[in-house]
């Protein structure tokens, strides 16, 4: 795997939560985001110390903010599904304005929208101070299953050149006066969707030759790294772990009253 591949999401920096390991990272992400589904969602104060949690951590790892809530697009489809629950699901009602919305509805659009932004900015976080080769190490470390982990590595190491391929296809249709706004350019369209896909399995083919040829047993060797140190993992676990005592307070009280 190279370098700058999928340098669009990683940011470089020196903060403390970058020169972590990277299967730390992962696993401390793991744990915040379990607390946080673990968390009721009557619980709004919980849900107030767990974004106090992930906004230190933030400010820690150095990363701006202008760079990450950007990128919080990516919650965009479940946003919408959480608008429309109120609407769609059954159970008692409640008149807000015009509009008579159903209460489970609405708990559970709260619900789906705090998590899911959490979890997805976490997650975004992970993504901005560990790069590509970093993490693929990371889950090697944790012992995934080993085809798992070098298909990830492969589909990492290869993205760029199958969306490079991507724009030049681009390029070449506006150059011959292509602009696609109308229905009439969707066969364009479909058709360049199948060039590319035979264009990206002739591809991998060479390469496959390639690598066999300077005699690729199937095994692409990933380092698993060095054992990080009882420090290390304290330092790693100390903010998620803030998270699991919330989450504990919250079911406590929850079950109690």
């Amino acid at each position: 795997m190279g370098g700058p591949h999928g340098r669009t999401l990683h940011v470089a920096g020196a903060s403390a939560v970058h020169r972590l390991p990277a299967h730390l990272k992962v696993v401390a992400l793991l744990v915040f985001v379990g607390a946080v589904v673990a968390t009721p969602r009557e619980a709004f104060w919980a849900y107030g110390l767990h974004v106090l949690v992930l906004l230190v951590a933030i400010v820690i790892s150095t990363v701006p903010f202008r760079v990450l809530l950007p990128r919080l697009v990516i919650e965009l489809p479940f946003v919408v599904f959480a608008l429309l629950m109120p609407f769609v699901a059954v159970g008692p009602q409640t008149q807000v304005g015009p509009l008579a919305l159903s209460v489970p509805g609405l708990w559970g659009a709260w619900a789906l929208l705090a998590k899911g932004t959490l979890g997805a900015l976490a997650s975004l976080l992970l993504a901005a101070t560990t790069s590509p080769t970093e993490l693929v190490g990371g889950l090697a470390r944790l012992r995934l299953p080993r085809r798992l982990v070098e298909i990830l590595a492969f589909m990492i190491r290869y993205l760029d050149v199958v969306t490079g391929e991507l724009r030049r296809m681009r390029i070449a249709r506006e150059s011959r006066g292509f602009a696609g706004r109308s229905l009439a350019a969707w066969p364009v369209i479909a058709g360049s969707a199948g060039a590319l896909f035979i264009r990206s399995f002739e591809r991998g083919e060479r390469v496959h030759l390639a690598m066999l040829s300077r005699r690729y047993t199937g095994d692409l060797h990933l380092g698993a790294g060095a054992a990080a140190s009882e420090v290390i993992w304290v330092r790693a676990l100390a903010l998620p772990s803030v998270t699991v005592l919330v989450a504990a307070v919250a079911l406590g009280m929850g079950a109690w009253a």
